[in-house]
Order: structure tokens, then sequence, then C-alpha cells
């Protein structure tokens, strides 16, 4: 989901970039650029990018094996990322703060985790794409992203169907979305969620944030036909879905509502119980 900082939180995580960036010895240059989760703020230094995230004081220290920098120890060099270069994490007025440096890469395919418009991505950025999941999951997980309860929750909420009493997993990424990717060359950005998810769960998020874009949402579902046609790889449909139908029943996506609910009732053959329409904003 996207959300957008409020004033306190802009001005928050701007004095915490700057601070950050005097204790590493960076300049940095251009604009802050907040994050679509609305509690980040990153700015390039030189050929580097300077990322500060802010979070609960009780989430510290970070967990061993998580994030950016377990997914620099763990993730095969082979996956296309940005390197991780230098961390700084501190606590201050009830909040911890953790300050990543990173390569700098190419602009994402979009400004939106829903995409709007065709990239123009070739046969090669698909291959690669395919071979960085494949090396993901040769990782081991150490979080689950996507907890069995929500499961039970959300399936017969959004979906009107039964949760399924177990949901198997692999090693994936866990915010697979447009504006988590480069397109010239590929490099996966943002590894917050990474850890177990569900299978089929990372290209069926590719999938759900490519329906305003039929011709993009058609080649996801035909690259990825393989693991969508388990009954594993259904499962991981179904959670994309109803973690999307969630997002626009809060409000957000809300072009992306009715192609959500149009596809949950292909796979389910029943109507969505809850309205895709905007709801309450968290």
């Amino acid at each position: 989901m996207s959300f957008q900082p409020d004033d306190e939180t802009r001005h928050s995580l701007t004095a915490a970039h700057q601070k950050a960036a005097a204790f590493l010895g960076l300049v940095c240059t251009g604009p802050p650029i907040f994050g679509t989760s609305g509690t980040t703020v990153g700015r390039p230094a030189e050929n580097t990018w300077l990322r500060v995230s802010r979070s609960s004081r009780r989430r510290a220290p970070r967990p061993s094996g998580q994030g950016a920098l377990g997914a620099e120890q763990l993730i095969p060099a082979s996956v296309p990322r940005p390197r991780l270069h230098d961390t700084a994490d501190w606590t201050e007025a009830g909040w911890f703060y953790q300050a990543d440096v990173s390569e700098l890469v190419g602009p994402a395919a979009s400004t939106t985790q829903d995409l709007r418009h065709d990239p123009g991505l070739d046969d090669g950025w698909w291959a690669a794409l395919k071979d960085a999941l494949v090396g993901i999951a040769q990782a081991p997980g150490t979080k689950t992203t996507l907890r069995q309860t929500w499961v039970e929750e959300v399936f017969p909420k959004y979906l009107g169907i039964p949760a399924p009493a177990s949901v198997e997993r692999v090693t994936g990424h866990g915010d697979l979305q447009w504006a988590n990717l480069t397109a010239r060359p590929l490099k996966i950005l943002d590894w917050e969620r990474w850890g177990l998810v569900p299978v089929g769960y990372d290209p069926a998020v590719l999938w759900v944030s490519s329906l305003l874009v039929p011709e993009i949402a058609n080649r996801t579902r035909e690259e990825f036909a393989d693991i969508f046609d388990t009954p594993a790889g259904r499962v991981g449909q179904l959670i994309a879905l109803a973690e999307m139908l969630q997002a626009a029943d809060r409000g957000y996506y809300p072009g992306l509502a009715p192609l959500l609910a149009d596809q949950a009732e292909e796979l389910t053959g029943i109507v969505p119980p809850r309205g895709a329409g905007p709801g309450p904003v968290r």
C-alpha cells in the first residue's frame, strides 16, 4: 500500500537523513524522495543512495538476517539489486532510525506501486526476473511475511472463501511491485519484507499491480504460468488479491478495485463479499 507522510513525519525523516549523511560523511544532492511506505526518505550522494527509515523504538536493534542488511548477507550475489555499502542505526525520541548506503541505480519502472504505463520491457528483462526469483528462493528466509493468522482473516472477509489450512512457502522478496523494479537493467529494490512468502506470491503481486496495463498483466501470467497453474501458486494469487482488495477497501488503488474483484471472482467463482470501493484510509 502507498502512504503519504504527514508534515511531522517529513520533518523528522528529513532531519534524520541529514544526521545520517553527516555521520557517514556523505554529501547528498537533489530533493528528498519519500518512499511509498510513508516512513522512508532517500537522496543520492555521488554514486550511492542514502535511505533512512523510521519505525517504532521497540523494533531496535535490526533483526538478524532480515531487511536490507540481511539481504546483503544472505541473498545470492547473482540476484540483481543495489549492493549495500554501509549502515547506521540509532534511537531518538521514541523512534528507531535505520540508515542504509547502497549502490545508486536507475529509476524504477513506475513511480507508483500499481503500473500505469507499459515500461517497454524486453524478453531479457523477463528472463532476468525469473532467474532472480529462483536465486532468492535459494536463500534461507528468517521471517514469515504474511502470517497464517492474517490469511485466515482476509480470505473470508475479502474473497468470500475459507482460508487454506496451510500455506506452502518459499523465500521471496515480499514486495515485488513496479516501484521496486528498475527496467534498464533489472534491479530489485527495497528488501524490507523479504523472507518466507507464499509460493507464487511474488509474481502474483506483480500481476495484480499490472491490471491497469493488460498487456503487462497478461505477460506476467504467461511468464509465470508454471507457478500460477499449480495448487500452491493459485493460493499465492488469492493471497495477493486479498491483500490488494484489503488495500482498496481502505481507499487505496481505486482504479484497480473493480479489476481485482473481477479476477478474484474468476479464480474462486464467488463475488467478493465486500465492495472494492474506497473505504477509510489508514
